[in-house]
């Protein structure tokens, strides 16, 4: 348990080296990597961020669930953290939360698509900013990716085609890497969370059209730093809205 947070801690370091690399802004918040409280701690539990109170007195943290050693991996663990942590959502959140030209409902508010999108647009990010040197952490990436097909298959198996838990659980194990405990979890979670699954995925595609169109579109003036900031320096919004104000980015881009 030691060693995955150790770990951890360790690919989310070396991250924090690369990211003025890729954004302007930066998190005025810390990030701290912490195993679950025992009082709701699970076999299986999906790992999570939590992020900083405004005030400045709590820090963004990766939580990790780690009564069930079986049902995690380190292979696994590099695309994990970039997502809860840097560049995915402690990125995100920690710099809405610091935002000041905005309303201040605006700075505690999110949009499931554009947060979620987000972190799982930053595992596929982590691999452009150098990340995933090691194959079997890139194996580790790919089999994430994987589940987030599996996922859009059991959200609508069991909210569109009348699937039981089991039925879910089953598919999910013949289809799947995942170990039993942690898909019996995450089967529960979709169960009472409809549609959350599929968020991951609407999301991480749109960004994903919006960066290719501005590459596309802007040619050498293409700049991350600046595209990244655009992205996430307004706070959650509905993806309509990202398009709008991406494409507004894009123009002002031309004619500088």
């Amino acid at each position: 348990r030691a060693k995955y947070l150790e770990t951890a801690q360790g690919y989310l370091d070396v991250m924090y080296k690369r990211l003025p690399e890729y954004f302007g802004r930066l998190p005025k918040a810390p990030l701290v990597v912490k195993r679950v409280e025992a009082f709701r701690e699970q076999p299986g539990g999906a790992a999570h961020y939590y992020g900083p109170t405004p005030d400045g007195k709590q820090p963004g943290i990766f939580y990790a669930h780690l009564i069930d050693m079986s049902a995690v991996s380190l292979w696994a663990l590099e695309s994990l953290a970039y997502h809860e942590g840097v560049p995915g959502h402690h990125m995100q959140i920690a710099i809405q939360n610091e935002l000041t030209d905005i309303p201040v409902f605006r700075t505690q508010y999110g949009y499931s698509a554009f947060s979620e999108g987000w972190g799982l647009y930053s595992e596929d990010l982590g691999k452009t900013m150098g990340g995933f040197t090691e194959p079997y952490n890139d194996f580790g990436r790919l089999n994430s990716e994987l589940w987030r097909a599996v996922r859009l298959v059991l959200d609508t198996g069991l909210h569109a085609k009348g699937w039981t838990e089991d039925e879910a659980v089953a598919w999910a194990m013949a289809n799947s890497a995942r170990p039993e405990s942690s898909i019996k979890s995450e089967v529960r979670r979709f169960l009472m969370n409809p549609a959350q699954a599929t968020t991951y995925k609407i999301g991480m595609i749109r960004i994903q059209q919006l960066r290719d169109e501005a590459k596309a579109e802007l040619g050498d003036k293409f700049d991350w730093k600046s595209f990244h900031d655009t992205v996430i320096g307004g706070g959650s919004m509905p993806l309509p809205v990202l398009d709008e104000r991406v494409r507004a980015w894009i123009a002002t881009q031309k004619k500088a």
